[in-house]
């Protein structure tokens, strides 16, 4: 009895001293409503929490990157015609020199210019200009300066990794470093300068104008691959470079897997950055790239606000047999109307 005292006297004069404990949670509730208002604190503010990183193998990552061209140097002469020079070239991309071909038509300048994509081609078989002559002789007579694009890892180029022509980032640097050149030479007036793309270089020509959209006023697509990576990846590389696609499926996961990673990879998932007018130009019966594939990209670039247009040819396949000179008639025009506007 006498400890029970003690214990209870103890308490009260630890109490009074203390005042009391201020935390609810170090007393035992009574299940009454204090009325001593619980002390006040200033309001915290949330820790900004860091944006995850870009991964390097993404168009965000072209997104931040200033990719640099410049510093023409014309190797050899190729000779030409009555109505344009031609020579061999080299040009600066980023840390990489890039060969290709520069078209100058005779008169004075500046002349508007256009940079060519070509479509796929092995690297290992690839010889400097290859892929567009007649679409390089074509635009060269209609009065363009014309830089066709070897890319990376072809020609004369500077090589590069497996990696980097898989996924084709390092092309779009090389035709957006290519227009860069462009702005630099006497012979081109900087502010009347477009693209064009056939098949692979049609996606190329895509990547760049979600890459930086400020690039070029107009661009063209010819036959074009799809704007999502997958379709293109399932059609060529499974198939073709098997070896290829298992070693990107285990770096980067299965499209199953790691959807972010691919999505990151295809121009259709950016296309609100496209400022460019676009002209597609597909035939209905292309054995290659199916008319599907243009319909959903043009879909796509309405949906996100582009100007965009599709012209379909329905007797045509991937190579434009039959009425190419109507398709460049039409890609000319169409560059004219933009560039000059």
């Amino acid at each position: 009895m006498r400890s029970a005292l003690v214990a209870a006297t103890t308490a009260l004069l630890l109490a009074a001293c203390t005042g009391g404990s201020s935390d609810p949670a170090a007393r035992p509730s009574t299940g009454e409503v204090s009325s001593v208002a619980p002390p006040t604190s200033a309001p915290t503010t949330p820790a900004p929490t860091e944006a995850p990183p870009v991964d390097p193998n993404s168009l965000p990552a072209l997104f931040e990157e200033e990719v640099v061209g410049g510093d023409l140097e014309r190797v050899r002469n190729l000779g030409g015609t009555d109505a344009y020079t031609r020579h061999e070239v080299t040009y600066r991309s980023g840390d990489l020199r890039v060969s290709g071909q520069l078209l100058v038509p005779t008169g004075d300048g500046p002349h508007p210019a256009v940079v060519l994509n070509h479509g796929y081609i092995d690297p290992d078989v690839y010889v400097n200009g290859q892929g567009m002559p007649r679409e390089q002789d074509y635009l060269a007579r209609e009065g363009f300066v014309v830089l066709h694009v070897d890319y990376r890892g072809h020609a004369a180029s500077d090589d590069t990794d497996d990696l980097d022509l898989e996924l084709r980032l390092g092309y779009a640097r090389d035709t957006i470093a290519a227009v860069k050149t462009l702005r630099t030479l006497d012979d081109v007036d900087p502010e009347r300068i477009g693209m064009l793309g056939r098949s692979m270089g049609g996606g190329v020509t895509l990547n760049a104008l979600v890459a930086d959209p400020d690039i070029v006023k107009a661009a063209v697509v010819h036959s074009s691959v799809s704007s999502r990576f997958v379709d293109n990846f399932r059609r060529w590389t499974e198939p073709g470079r098997p070896g290829e696609a298992t070693a990107i499926e285990q770096r980067f996961g299965t499209i199953d897997d790691s959807p972010d990673f691919w999505r990151a990879l295809s121009a259709r998932t950016y296309f609100d950055r496209v400022e460019a007018s676009v002209l597609m130009v597909h035939g209905a019966l292309d054995e290659s790239c199916p008319i599907g594939w243009a319909r959903g990209t043009e879909n796509a670039l309405e949906a996100a606000g582009a100007d965009v247009e599709l012209v379909v040819y329905d007797s045509e396949g991937h190579t434009f047999a039959g009425q190419w000179a109507d398709k460049m008639d039409r890609t000319v025009d169409f560059l004219r109307q933009k560039l000059d506007a």
